[in-house]
């Protein structure tokens, strides 16, 4: 969703751009004040401390040392976006664009999809900005595929424009079906259903999901929930039960991640993101990740030729905002 009011200039001190990445729990905010830079000045603000975006980013730009207010922003959040009204999946935040644009002075405000900023990040990806989690070398062309488990779980698509350029796709992909094969997963997805209904891929594949899928093994071997959390469940992958949470998430990832290599034809490459991931890299490339990834029948070589990768970039959904606002803005300033 756009809302503009006139001519924008091209970032500067004096007159920056606004970029925000706002999840579930953490607001991420940074300030682009030249043309092509990175995001400058980043800052994470708690969401829970803030009434809504508005409030978060006057928070922010109060502190943030700036020579001048900003004009343009672009603000990924994690949620669907089909008009002015945004209601953040994970978090009590409900606001309109227009009016965040009017309050906050803006020339210029974009809300996007978390995922379909990060999409937007991934041709701006350097070498030691991923790590492989197993396939070939990515393609430069060709749609890619992006996901990610953090408070909840996100996906979105990029897809490569004849003549250049890319184009986002977003959507709500984390709310499909549970890809539940193993007779371990069916167990806990009849556990779950019994107990709350349907089972989404998201109910497992976040950080609440680690945690709920941690409980639900514990009552499938008749003990009692141990209530950790997902930090507390990747910090203490020793314990049997925690390596095991780790086990089945990673195979469900897997699966899930092949679903939408598949879906979108991501030939270009798939990269996982989100909050989760990062604190336990090594395990993923040790564990059945990929091996599900590829086990689709008669689509495995297909799958074979399709690289896998962990963003480990800091705060690259800002980037993707960052490339949106270039993208939208001309360099005249013309919004397009």
């Amino acid at each position: 969703m756009i809302a503009s009011a006139a001519r924008v200039a091209p970032p500067s001190p004096h007159r920056p751009w606004l970029v925000a990445d706002i999840g579930g729990t953490n607001a991420r905010f940074g300030l682009l004040e030249a043309p092509g830079a990175r995001p400058a000045r980043v800052a994470r603000l708690e969401g829970a401390d803030h009434a809504d975006l508005a409030a978060a980013a006057t928070a922010y730009l109060a502190g943030a040392g700036a020579a001048g207010p900003p004009a343009a922003a672009c603000v990924a959040v994690a949620g669907p976006v089909t008009g002015d009204r945004v209601k953040l999946t994970n978090s009590a935040w409900d606001f309109s664009v227009a009016d965040t644009r009017h309050r906050l002075g803006l020339a210029h405000l974009e809300v996007v999809n978390d995922f379909a900023a990060l999409a937007m990040a991934l041709p701006r990806l350097e070498d030691g900005d991923i790590v492989s989690l197993g396939g070939p070398p990515h393609r430069a062309e060709g749609p890619k595929a992006v996901l990610g488990p953090g408070t909840g779980l996100g996906v979105a698509g990029l897809v490569p424009v004849p003549g250049g350029g890319w184009v986002p796709v977003s959507g709500e992909g984390g709310h499909v079906d549970v890809p539940a094969v193993a007779e371990r997963e069916v167990a806990v997805v009849e556990l779950l259903r019994a107990e709350q209904g349907t089972v989404t891929a998201e109910c497992l594949l976040c950080g609440p999901g680690l945690a709920r899928l941690h409980g639900a093994l514990a009552r499938l071997r008749g003990l009692p929930d141990p209530g950790r959390t997902a930090a507390q469940i990747c910090a203490e992958r020793g314990d049997p039960l925690c390596a095991e949470t780790l086990e089945v998430f990673c195979d469900l990832l897997g699966g899930f991640a092949g679903n939408a290599a598949l879906t979108l034809g991501a030939t270009g490459g798939v990269y996982l993101g989100g909050g989760i991931l990062p604190r336990i890299t090594a395990l993923v490339q040790a564990s059945g990740f990929r091996r599900r990834f590829e086990e689709k029948q008669r689509m495995t070589d297909y799958l074979k030729g399709i690289a896998t990768s962990l963003i480990v970039a800091r705060d690259p959904a800002l980037l993707g905002a960052a490339a949106r606002l270039e993208q939208c803005l001309d360099p005249q300033g013309d919004a397009r």
